[in-house]
């Protein structure tokens, strides 16, 4: 069992295997579920931004790039 110490600030550093294990690294977010009396922990998968929508898509003032072909260059979410 990997274990880690509880700071006065509630804080913790994730061990190195747990790190490795999950392919986290800094900056990365990690997501917690309580089930059952256990914490699963997990790595946030990032989020890619939603074409057309303000804040997330920085080219969403561009409507002339709003063709087919356009589309096929941008990620898919």
């Amino acid at each position: 069992m990997i274990t880690s110490k509880l700071t006065a600030k509630a804080q913790t550093t994730i061990p190195q295997a747990v790190r490795m294990a999950l392919g986290i690294a800094p900056g990365d977010k990690i997501a917690y579920a309580i089930e059952e009396g256990r914490v699963l922990v997990t790595k946030v998968p990032p989020k890619h931004p939603r074409r057309g929508v303000p804040f997330e898509d920085p080219f969403a003032g561009f409507t002339e790039w709003e063709s087919p072909e356009d589309d096929d260059l941008l990620p898919q979410t």
